[in-house]
């Protein structure tokens, strides 16, 4: 078959820039990979793991870098989006954008992939991996988002607009991964654009909007990542957060857009949380008031999908931090048992990756909690939904995957049960 053909060829690509790179001649290749001289490459194209784990090693790369230049897209798909891309940049820059606003993320990866091909200037090619991450975004695949992202941002001669919308999702793509000095560097750029001139039109005003948005939430993650200085960083949050919130309400004023309005709701309640982290407020006040929003999505499945939905959702998030940084004993099982089980619901009724990696962390942490306090331990059930939600988190976030494992470990299957 052509792919088998194609693999076979990459594969000996890869042993011959492994033995270049290390000097070696055909013999101490092979020795090195674990094979057979005459046997380095499998006539299938498909190799073993070893194999993969020792050109990985060979070459200083990593092993997933390795296996995806084995296993790219084979001819046939490349020459789809070949095809495709005989239709123009700006068509298909039009059909992206329509993907894109109808949640069809898989077809908004081929055009983009498409325009890639038929970009001609740095600008094209710049907003072709806009679209590319926005797919890659909506598909919860936030890794390929930020590779997209630094691909574009490295194009030459991206015009300013461009330019600085790839800031933007730069920016949230790193909070997203939890990079959070790198999206709070990111954001205070962004955000620096109008230390000396007030932003005017409605771009500029999201954009200054969104950058204290991003750099206030990666503060306020900061309170729990960097302990040591966690008062100063929800002090520096909440400022920012303020300002998002503020500016978020005057957009929604002027443009009566609701997911405006929802943002600054996302605010608020992140707000409650700096303010519990600095005794500004009593933990169990806030998570009370926190508790007290959620009562507008008591069915979640009755409640439309979109920005308000996702905002309550990282109300229920907070308010876990809250209970975790502020409660004890009984209020505490009971707040977190509301908010992770909250942010589980409305992570599946969103299908946001983000929310449900936070979800399995918390819902972990309480367990953790709880067994503490009762001296055993109690089990957590997992349907085959629960571990593929699971496993597809730890594949979407390498700072999950430890925890993931630890859920997989120590949690009862119904398969196996």
């Amino acid at each position: 078959m052509l792919e088998d053909s194609n693999r076979r060829d990459r594969l000996s690509q890869f042993v011959d820039l492994a033995r270049i790179y290390r000097k070696w001649t055909k013999v101490q290749t092979a020795q090195a990979l674990g094979r057979e001289p005459s046997k380095v490459v499998p006539e299938s194209g498909n190799p073993k793991l070893d194999l993969v784990v020792g050109l990985a090693e060979a070459l200083d790369w990593d092993i997933g870098d390795v296996a995806e230049g084995i296993w790219r897209d084979e001819a046939e798909q490349y020459v789809r989006v070949e095809e495709t891309a005989a239709r123009g940049f700006a068509e298909l820059d039009r059909e992206a954008i329509e993907a894109h606003r109808a949640g069809e993320y898989r077809r908004m990866t081929d055009l983009a992939r498409a325009m890639l091909l038929a970009a001609q200037t740095g600008g094209e090619r710049a907003t072709a991996a806009n679209r590319l991450a926005g797919a890659y975004d909506g598909l919860g695949r936030y890794t390929k988002a930020l590779a997209a992202l630094q691909r574009g941002v490295a194009e030459p001669g991206v015009p300013a607009h461009v330019r600085v919308m790839l800031e933007v999702n730069l920016a949230n793509a790193h909070y997203t991964l939890w990079h959070l000095v790198e999206a709070n560097a990111v954001a205070d750029a962004l955000v620096g654009r109008f230390c000396a001139k007030h932003p005017q039109s409605r771009t500029e005003r999201v954009i200054f909007a969104f950058g204290h948005y991003v750099r206030g939430q990666a503060q306020r993650r900061m309170i729990e990542a960097d302990a040591l200085s966690g008062n100063a960083h929800a002090e520096s949050a909440r400022l920012d957060l303020e300002t998002a919130a503020n500016a978020y309400k005057a957009l929604t004023e002027e443009f009566d857009d609701p997911s405006y309005a929802a943002i600054a709701n996302t605010c608020s309640g992140a707000i409650l949380e700096c303010d519990a982290a600095l005794g500004l407020i009593d933990p169990l006040k806030a998570a009370e008031t926190l508790s007290m929003s959620l009562e507008q999505v008591v069915d979640v499945s009755a409640y439309p999908p979109g920005d308000w939905l996702e905002s309550y959702g990282w109300s229920a998030v907070f308010g876990c931090n809250v209970a975790l940084r502020g409660l004890s004993g009984a209020e505490l099982h009971r707040f977190m048992a509301i908010f992770s089980n909250k942010a589980a619901e409305i992570a599946e009724r969103t299908d946001n990756w983000s929310m449900r990696e936070r979800a399995f962390t918390f819902e972990h942490l309480r367990r953790q909690r709880m067994n503490e306090s009762l001296g055993y331990s109690t089990d957590w059930l997992l349907d085959d939904d629960d571990v593929r939600t699971v496993a597809g988190t730890m594949g979407r976030f390498p700072s999950f995957r430890e925890t993931g494992w630890r859920i997989l470990e120590n949690a009862r299957s119904l398969h196996t049960a």
